[in-house]
C-alpha cells in the first residue's frame, strides 16, 4: 500500500469535513515545528541543549514556580515563532507562560486557539529518556479579536484537534480530529510524517499500569485501595498479576498505552490537594483524555470525565486516571463510591 503523508492526510480529513483549510494549516505548522525541536533534542549535549536554562545561579522559572531545562525555553520559542505568522491563529497559550501570546501585529489572525506544553517530560532530557510535545486547538469566540485568558476557558469536549508528538527512538505524532486517533512517524530520510497507524483502538481490559509509588503514602483511601488489589496480583481479589512501569514522562507513559494498552493514574493526593492535582488541564488533561478517548479508553479526574470539567483557571491542575476503560471505570467507581456516589 502506498504510504499516506500527513499532508495527504490532512487533504482527505478536510474533503471528509471533517476539518477547514485553517485548522489543516495550524497542523502543519505545529507538525514543522516538533520536527525542529525533535533535531534540537536528538542533537543532546552536541547541540548545548541540555541542562538548566538561566545565568549562573540565577536558574530560569517558569509560571508554575519551576525551573526551566534549557529545551523547554528552546521548544516554546519555536513554536511560538513557527506560529506567529500564518493567519491560522487568534492566539496561543504555552505552559511556560503566564498568560496568552498574542499574534503580532502585523500578520494575519485566524479563528483558532492553540495550547501546549511544549516539553512534556522535561526533567528527563540529560538522561536521554523520551520526552514530548503535547498540543490543544479550540476555536475562537465570535467577535474576539484579542483574545485573553477567559475566551481558552473552553471545556475538553470543544477541543477541534488535540494531539502529541514523542520525541524517543523515532519521532510520532499522535493526532485526533474527534474521528478516531492516528498515528504518524517522521520519515527522516525525506523529513515527513508518514501515517502508521490508522483507527487505533486501546484494548479495554489490561494488566499494565503506570503510576509513581513514590507517592502512595499521600494517597487517598480508594487509590489505596485501588493498587493494593493490583499489587496483591492473583491471590487478591483481581485474580490476575499486574506489571507496573512508570517513566515520568506523560507522553511516554500514555504512549506506551496508546500502542499496547494499560492505564496511567495520577490521583490526588495529600501534598498536591490544595493546588488540586498534578497535571495541567488546559495543557496535559484535556488533550490526553480526547486522543485517549477517541481511541476507545476513558478519562477521568478520579471522579468525574475530564473533558467536561468547566476550566476556571489557564493553568489549573487536576489529577488524571486515562487509559484502558475497564481499569479507569473501576479505580473511578471506588473513589465516587468512597465518596458516596452512586453510580
Amino acid at each position: 500500500m502506498k504510504p499516506v503523508s500527513l499532508i495527504q492526510f490532512l487533504i482527505e480529513e478536510r474533503r471528509a469535513g471533517h476539518i477547514n483549510a485553517e485548522l489543516s494549516l495550524l497542523i502543519e505548522v505545529v507538525a514543522r515545528a516538533c520536527k525542529r525541536i525533535g533535531v534540537a533534542t536528538g542533537k543532546g549535549a552536541l547541540g548545548g541543549v541540555l541542562g538548566m536554562a538561566g545565568n549562573g545561579d540565577a536558574l530560569s522559572m517558569n509560571v508554575q514556580g519551576e525551573a526551566q531545562k534549557k529545551l523547554d525555553v528552546i521548544s516554546n520559542e519555536i513554536l511560538l515563532e513557527a506560529n506567529a505568522w500564518g493567519g491560522h491563529l487568534a492566539a496561543c497559550a504555552s505552559e511556560e507562560m503566564e498568560d496568552p501570546q498574542q499574534i503580532p501585529d502585523g500578520y494575519p489572525k485566524g479563528q483558532h486557539l492553540l495550547l501546549f506544553d511544549p516539553l512534556d517530560g522535561s526533567s528527563n532530557i540529560d538522561v536521554n529518556i523520551s520526552v514530548g510535545t503535547i498540543f490543544s486547538v479550540l476555536r475562537c469566540p465570535d467577535g474576539v479579536t484579542e483574545p485573553k485568558a477567559e475566551h481558552f476557558l473552553q471545556p475538553g469536549t470543544a477541543q477541534l484537534a488535540a494531539g502529541y508528538v514523542v520525541y524517543g527512538p523515532s519521532t510520532v505524532l499522535v493526532l485526533t480530529f474527534g474521528h478516531g486517533t492516528h498515528e504518524f512517524t517522521l520519515d527522516r530520510e525525506v523529513g515527513s510524517f508518514i501515517l502508521s497507524r490508522r483507527g487505533i483502538r486501546i484494548p479495554a481490559e489490561t494488566a499494565e499500569f503506570a503510576i509513581n509509588m513514590s507517592n502512595q503514602r499521600h494517597w487517598q483511601a480508594p487509590m489505596q485501595r485501588y493498587v493494593g488489589e493490583l499489587l496483591a496480583g492473583k491471590e487478591g481479589p483481581r485474580g490476575k498479576d499486574f506489571n507496573m512501569r512508570w517513566v515520568a514522562s506523560m507522553v511516554a507513559d500514555v504512549h506506551r498505552i496508546v500502542t499496547r494498552g494499560g492505564v496511567f493514574y495520577y490521583p490526588l493526593d495529600a501534598k498536591i490537594e490544595k493546588q488540586g492535582g498534578k497535571l495541567r488541564l488546559m495543557y496535559e488533561a484535556n488533550p490526553m483524555a480526547f486522543i485517549v478517548e477517541q481511541a476507545g479508553g476513558a478519562a477521568t479526574t478520579g471522579r468525574q470525565r475530564i473533558m467536561e470539567l468547566q476550566p476556571t483557571g489557564l493553568h489549573q491542575r487536576v489529577p488524571v486516571f486515562l487509559g484502558s476503560k475497564q481499569e479507569v471505570e473501576l479505580a473511578t467507581h471506588y473513589h465516587r463510591e468512597a465518596d458516596g456516589v452512586v453510580g
